[in-house]
């Protein structure tokens, strides 16, 4: 059986910003596939209630296999919450010797939705996700944060990665935290206030596509604004890329250059992550 589910696994995954019929017509066959992906895998996932200030929202985590104390990273989703494309993301970044944290932060958020896979659709989950509350984002990260670097299993050390809507919310998270280790946003714009930056204190990793013009379009504002106020900031614009290149390069409909972008860019989130001191 696991043999036969390994063979389902084809990532079919599409951006943050793509034709709504498209994505309608995939999004089935995506949940299924990442599903496989997500049952063949060797590593213990659990789900776990971590506090809010009213009630309580649902976190995926995943532990590598390792006999050692790790590392730890917080996975933020994209606009579409929490599915199998996220938490197959974690699982992944897992199997590298990590452990990682997927909060979901549409969890409990609008009634009757327990987890972002209990809402009709996408679209419903996007217009919830806008919906949200920037404090509370921001509270929820901070559970996140708490939770997982005090496993008996960790080190201390927490970074935080973020994808679209995702990404732009790690940046943010860079502001409200000044403990984390490392911030990677990817294709994700930074806040208005850049003078906010004065309060950065981690490094902050840019993974920007070529062709996504409409994020790219914000890279060198934060790049002088991170200069001036003396913060890290390292964007890096993958050649051939769009918007979500890490869903679209890893397909089997991917373009060298896609592919290219997707798999040097796992490279660079690697090298990050083993540099922590």
């Amino acid at each position: 059986m696991k043999t036969f589910l390994t063979s389902l696994v084809i990532v079919l995954l599409l951006g943050c910003n793509i034709n709504q019929k498209k994505d309608d017509k995939t999004t089935t066959i995506t949940q299924d596939l990442d599903t496989a992906t997500l049952a063949t895998s060797e590593r213990h996932h659990e789900w776990v209630d971590l506090k809010r200030a009213q009630g309580t929202f649902k976190a995926f985590v995943v532990y590598p296999e390792r006999n050692a104390a790790t590392d730890a990273v917080i996975v933020i989703h994209e606009n579409r919450g929490l599915n199998d494309w996220a938490r197959s993301f974690a699982d992944q970044l897992a199997a590298k010797g990590y452990i990682v944290i997927a909060p979901d932060l549409l969890s409990n958020t609008v009634e009757g939705i327990v987890r972002t896979t209990d809402f009709e659709n996408t679209d419903k989950a996007r217009e919830a996700i806008y919906n949200l509350d920037s404090l509370q984002v921001i509270q929820d990260l901070n559970a996140s944060f708490d939770y997982v670097k005090n496993l008996e299993s960790a080190t201390g050390k927490v970074s935080v990665i973020g994808f679209c809507w995702g990404g732009s919310q790690a940046f943010n998270y860079a502001i409200a935290n000044p403990n984390l280790e490392n911030v990677l946003v990817f294709y994700g714009t930074s806040p208005k206030d850049k003078s906010s930056f004065s309060k950065i204190q981690a490094p902050v990793y840019g993974f920007y596509g070529e062709h996504d013009n409409r994020v790219n379009a914000s890279i060198p504002s934060t790049e002088k604004a991170m200069k001036q106020h003396q913060k890290a900031y390292s964007p890096v614009i993958y050649k051939g890329a769009g918007h979500a290149y890490m869903r679209q390069g890893a397909t089997k409909d991917a373009s060298v250059l896609e592919k290219q972008a997707h798999d040097e860019s796992w490279d660079r989130i690697l090298k990050i992550l083993e540099d922590t001191p």
